[in-house]
């Protein structure tokens, strides 16, 4: 009966740590709603990034994406990704702001990369406010390709001998024997 009495103990307090643990890690890693002010901005696409994700400001989060949703775009059959986000009441953004979906490292996700500018001007906080400047993210794929279509370019075309595509060297005049 004792040893049934000091397991039950036992497994309180390591269900206590653990519930501990947990909300240290839940208070520490960001993840909570941001409360603030709605901005928004028109993207081309958005590869990687999702809703719920951060928006940050020189690496640090002030904000986070409330919403996607595609539009149509002024042009012939085009579409553009509007993205809402919620920016901290405290951070007042420029109106020549940029908007950039940025990659975390080269096998991590993606976030919205804020680059404040220095305009006089702020975007308005009353929910109205919109980054007219921004930049899609760079697709890995997409660069990838391009490396491969120059490095085939700066060959002569591609797909033959180096030696065939080269121009020939020109003859050089000989030197003049010196007279004694």
């Amino acid at each position: 009966m004792g040893r049934n009495a000091i397991e039950t103990v036992l497994g309180a307090v390591v269900l206590m740590v653990a519930g501990l643990f947990m909300a240290f890690a839940y208070s520490s890693s960001d993840l909570q709603k941001v409360e603030g002010y709605s901005v928004s901005a028109n993207f081309p696409m958005v590869d990687g990034l999702k809703e719920g994700g951060d928006v940050r400001v020189n690496g640090v989060k002030v904000g986070s994406i409330a919403d996607m949703s595609l539009i149509t775009a002024p042009g012939p059959s085009q579409y553009l990704v509007n993205v809402q986000m919620t920016i901290k009441p405290d951070v007042r953004l420029p109106t020549d702001t940029i908007a950039l979906a940025a990659t975390e490292s080269l096998l991590g996700g993606k976030y919205l990369s804020l680059e404040v500018g220095v305009d006089e001007e702020l975007i308005k906080n009353d929910g109205t406010g919109r980054i007219t400047r921004t930049q899609a993210p760079m697709r890995l794929d997409d660069l990838i390709g391009q490396l491969i279509y120059s490095s085939k370019k700066s060959d002569g075309g591609g797909g033959g001998d180096k030696a065939s595509a080269a121009p020939a060297p020109s003859p050089s005049p000989e030197p003049e024997a010196a007279h004694p």
